[in-house]
């Protein structure tokens, strides 16, 4: 048995999968957990198949090896299950999260998804642009991920994620605005079969 937990993210370049790894991390090391946080991509432009990685856990994590079995993957973007085995590598009991106007059970009708795997779904795309005012679905995924997992307490991390955000964006107040409304409304939205 493993003492971590580990999360692929799948996203086309420019949806934000690298930020939003960087985000969870940043949420989970102010809790006190151990995280490690990073990117899998070549040269690819915008529009390119990407996927970053979080492991966590509450001990020193020692190795530093790609992810090949993940406990919980999150889809930015579901046209990427066309071309991108999403599943590779889940385990018995493992999570999926994804950004889709369809319902967990079309999902797995469509794609052919095991039983063993729990699915989740949000449009994050919609709450993205209806928030933030484009089509950026890494914090409503966020937000659903927290939800779905409970891994990490959502009061804290929102709190976490505004003050990290108030620093980047603090020439553009309604930035952090929209993207914590994303957040919370994809806490809220997210659904299970």
């Amino acid at each position: 048995m493993k003492d971590f937990f580990e999360i692929r993210w799948h996203g086309r370049g420019g949806q934000g999968a690298k930020t939003v790894a960087l985000l969870f991390a940043d949420s989970a090391l102010a809790t006190g957990k151990y995280i490690q946080a990073f990117p899998e991509y070549g040269p690819e432009r915008m529009g390119a198949p990407v996927q970053s990685f979080n492991r966590l856990s509450d001990n020193k994590i020692t190795i530093h090896s790609p992810i090949k079995n993940p406990d919980v993957v999150v889809v930015l973007d579901q046209s990427l299950m066309d071309t991108v085995d999403t599943t590779s590598g889940m385990e018995k009991g493992g999570i999926i999260i994804i950004n889709t106007v369809k319902k967990p059970s079309e999902i797995r009708e469509k794609y052919k998804i095991n039983d063993s795997i729990k699915i989740f779904t949000v449009d994050a795309s919609k709450i993205s642009i209806e928030e933030i005012g484009v089509n950026k679905p890494n914090t409503p995924m966020f937000g659903a991920l927290v939800k779905v997992t409970k891994i990490l307490d959502f009061e804290r991390m929102l709190k976490d994620t505004e003050e990290k955000m108030k620093k980047k964006f603090a020439n553009k107040p309604e930035v952090v605005e929209g993207n914590i409304k994303a957040i919370k409304r994809a806490y809220e939205e997210v659904v299970s079969e």
